[in-house]
């Protein structure tokens, strides 16, 4: 690692439980849940009933015919991180805009377009698609988008790693501006897959958690006794990182550091988490950020709901943190608003930024029967106050092996 910190300025959101980040905290804060049924027309048949959508008007946000040239996934994009920049009170016309870039990540980019394009071809027949479907439906338009709206001429990378796309994003990012090469970047991610062969496609791999009886909002829960598996949910996250002396000498808020990135492939199985290769990110985001274990002041944790993956997890916290585990608050805020697969990292490291922020810890909600064999220190049903923590982190583990871990600590 140089001389050159990184800092976070700025924060966007668009989210099942709130569009902006201070009613994602809100509800973060009173465990509220995004969770809830689908409308049958979007549901699979027989299968997916409940999932984690963005309430959305895009009128609210673009004019009738911008709109209509842009995929959901890019219309979360440019809000969240139009949001960014202004918390951040960037302005990139004021900016050398060759050193200011966009690392973005999605697991499927344009869905929405892509399966409006397959309904018209194979359920009628009808072969004249619209001009727009390829730029709109490719996996890089969000962030293209995002660099084209403000004229961001920087370095430009995107990431499709499946749940790991948006912290690649970040990490990768945090490294251009450390080397030199960057003094700005607006990274984050999205993701809109809430449509009927998507959901079809995730049901098939027999993942999904059925609709809780009594609570559709209580589907999700990671490291219950009882849980049955993930809940997907949509949305976006945006980030403006900043070398910190840039940031410094525009007068801009810092909200935290971004200081440790660990990235790391299980090289093992498409699907089964593997406990060594989360170790491995964990170790390596610490070594990064020039850490101990006993740095870290809470774990926004991958936390899935599924019955393989959060025992896994857990046994991979306790090995990195060691006697740290017994007193470090951990927990999964899929709980309220989803996997958000492409966009899960991000969104998540804005919630692990609540520690640092707000002196608050997320919870896992609807968490009252926690499982022996999630044996960490949860933060149960209910948000609690945090100590003053040094540094938070927020990890990431993705279909194909791909294990990403991010540290942020106090600027």
């Amino acid at each position: 690692m140089n001389g050159r910190r990184v800092v976070i300025t700025g924060v966007g959101v668009v989210s099942p439980i709130g569009c902006d980040l201070e009613s994602f905290w809100r509800s973060l804060a009173q465990a509220r849940s995004g969770i809830r049924r689908l409308p049958p027309e979007v549901a699979a048949s027989g299968g997916v009933q409940v999932a984690a959508p963005v309430d959305w008007d895009p009128s609210a946000h673009f004019r009738g015919p911008e709109a209509a040239s842009l995929d959901r996934v890019s219309q979360f994009s440019l809000v969240a991180a139009g949001q960014a920049l202004a918390a951040a009170g960037f302005d990139p016309a004021q900016a050398d805009r060759d050193r200011v870039g966009v690392y973005w990540g999605t697991g499927l980019g344009g869905a929405n377009t892509l399966e409006t394009a397959y309904a018209q071809i194979y359920g009628r027949g009808d072969y004249r698609l619209r001009p727009l479907t390829v730029v709109m439906a490719m996996n890089n338009a969000a962030g293209s988008n995002v660099a084209l709206r403000w004229g961001l001429r920087g370095p430009f990378a995107n990431f499709s790693t499946a749940c790991s796309s948006s912290a690649m994003a970040l990490g990768e990012a945090m490294r251009a501006i450390r080397d030199g090469r960057a003094d700005a970047i607006v990274a984050g991610g999205a993701e809109a897959l809430l449509t009927p062969g998507t959901l079809a496609a995730w049901l098939a791999v027999r993942t999904l958690a059925p609709a809780d009886a009594a609570d559709p909002a209580a589907s999700c829960r990671p490291f219950h006794r009882r849980r049955a598996g993930l809940v997907l949910g949509e949305g976006a996250a945006a980030f403006v990182l900043e070398d910190e002396a840039h940031a410094r000498r525009r007068g801009a808020p810092v909200l935290a550091r971004l200081s440790g990135y660990g990235n790391t492939c299980d090289a093992m199985h498409l699907s089964k988490p593997d406990r060594d290769g989360q170790i491995r990110a964990m170790r390596a985001a610490l070594a990064d950020a020039r850490l101990a274990p006993q740095a870290i002041g809470y774990v926004n944790a991958h936390g899935t709901a599924t019955v393989v993956g959060d025992p896994i997890e857990c046994e991979a916290i306790r090995a990195v943190l060691g006697e740290a585990a017994e007193r470090v608050p951990v927990s999964s805020t899929k709980s309220m608003h989803g996997h958000l697969i492409g966009a899960a990292g991000a969104l998540e490291l804005a919630a692990a930024l609540l520690a640092l922020c707000k002196g608050l810890l997320p919870p896992t909600a609807f968490l009252d029967d926690p499982d022996p064999a999630c044996a960490v220190r949860h933060v149960a049903c209910a948000a609690e106050p945090a100590e003053a923590a040094q540094a938070v982190m927020s990890s990431s583990f993705a279909f194909g092996g791909s294990n990403v871990v991010l540290i942020a600590e106090r600027a």
